[in-house]
């Protein structure tokens, strides 16, 4: 359209230049577009720092991502899914012939083979779980800079891929349990609630990992040496029993820590420690409303930075 022939003096430029421009946005789509936006994304407001409503709009999303996760972890492997299996496996043996058989490491009258499996079942996912999710949003910097969904649903479906992981890893235990004549108590019931604290603790810390690697690269590197100590703070090796009274407090900040000993308790029907149990999903409660009050924080930035 010619703006200079269709002026009129009784109207501003502007107003023609305006009509035009909407004129142009009919005929190039077809349709109408209305005045005013459909949505409007703006910050979350108030003391909640996960909106729970806005992740289960976005559960299908969660669900892919998490499939995607599944299938790049085994796409032109030889062995699949059979890694699940092995790594905790191997492990397993290697802390038999060193410290259960040379160092002679006490393990509460349970064979040490299955006594020690019981700690790295957990362990090998939460372990995997924090590496996986702590390094999700710098390997996903192309959704992060080019598509709106929140942010906190990458370091969440790192976590949620594992669970097809310790799953096998679970079926496994049952076997070892099954040679060593272990019988299965009512106790059993309680792993879904330990499942479920482990996999809330893996969120809470990798996703706190994911914020800080977007700023600091050096998370990268840092977080597995942390993991490795981390293995040897827990009772996963040893028993908790075999730590002098005085200083098991000292045990009990670590959150994992409860939640392993849960799990023996669990799979050999032994005394459930309620108090270690309790201080452990405090702990990991604190954990997550601390990481994602500082993953909202430093969400804004991170289209920038990453």
């Amino acid at each position: 359209m010619n703006l200079t022939a269709a002026k009129d003096p009784a109207k501003p430029e502007s107003t023609i230049e305006m009509i035009d421009t909407q004129n142009n946005r009919e005929n190039m789509s077809g349709i109408e577009l209305p005045e005013d936006p459909i949505v409007v994304i703006r910050p979350r407001n108030g003391w909640i720092p996960i909106d729970l409503g806005e992740l289960w709009k976005y559960r299908d999303l969660i669900l892919i991502l998490t499939a995607r996760d599944i299938k790049v972890r085994y796409k032109q492997t030889l062995l699949g899914a059979a890694w699940a299996v092995i790594q905790p496996l191997f492990t397993m043996l290697i802390f038999t012939i060193f410290f259960g058989r040379l160092a002679g490491v006490p393990s509460d009258g349970i064979p040490y083979p299955i006594f020690a499996f019981a700690g790295l079942l957990p362990w090998t996912f939460f372990s995997n779980a924090v590496t996986n999710s702590g390094n999700s949003l710098v390997g996903n910097s192309n959704l992060i800079s080019k598509v709106y969904f929140p942010r906190m649903i990458i370091p969440i479906s790192s976590v949620a891929s594992g669970l097809v992981d310790f799953a096998i890893a679970f079926l496994l235990q049952l076997l070892l349990m099954v040679w060593y004549g272990v019988k299965f108590g009512p106790s059993l019931i309680l792993l879904p609630v330990l499942v479920a604290l482990t996999s809330l603790l893996a969120v809470g810390i990798g996703m706190w990992m994911s914020a800080l690697n977007v700023k600091y690269r050096d998370i990268r590197y840092v977080l597995p040496f942390a993991i490795q100590l981390g293995l040897f703070a827990s009772p996963i090796i040893y028993p908790s029993s075999m730590v002098p009274e005085k200083w098991r407090w000292v045990m009990s900040v670590n959150p994992l820590a409860g939640q392993i000993e849960g799990y023996r308790s669990a799979f050999f029907g032994l005394p459930i420690d309620w108090t270690s149990l309790g201080v452990s999903a405090l702990v990991t409660l604190a954990i997550l409303v601390y990481a994602s009050v500082t993953f909202k924080r430093m969400e804004r930035s991170f289209a920038d930075l990453i």
